[in-house]
C-alpha cells in the first residue's frame, strides 16, 4: 500500500463527499443502498488514508457522489 497515494485519493473522497453536503454517515447510507457495505468507519479510515479503497467501491463511489474516476483518483506526481 503507497500511504501517500491512500491519503491521497481518501482526501479527494473526502471533498466530494463535503462538496455533496453528506455526513459519513449519509454516504455509506446511500451506498449500501446500492449494494456496497461501506460502513461509517470504513469511509473515516479511507478519507484519512488507513484503509484501501478497493475498485468495486470506488465505482460505487463515483455514482454516488456524482463524480468521474479523475477526480476520485487524482494524485499529485510526487506521491
Amino acid at each position: 500500500m503507497n500511504r501517500p497515494i491512500e491519503k491521497q485519493i481518501g482526501a479527494n473522497i473526502r471533498r466530494l463527499r463535503e462538496e455533496a453536503r453528506l455526513t459519513q454517515e449519509m454516504l455509506s447510507a446511500r451506498l449500501q443502498t446500492e449494494g456496497c457495505d461501506l460502513t461509517r468507519s470504513a469511509i473515516a479510515k479511507i478519507e484519512v488514508g488507513q484503509r484501501h479503497c478497493y475498485p468495486d467501491e470506488l465505482i460505487f463511489l463515483r455514482k454516488v457522489l456524482k463524480t468521474t474516476y479523475d477526480e476520485l483518483l487524482a494524485v499529485d506526481a510526487g506521491a
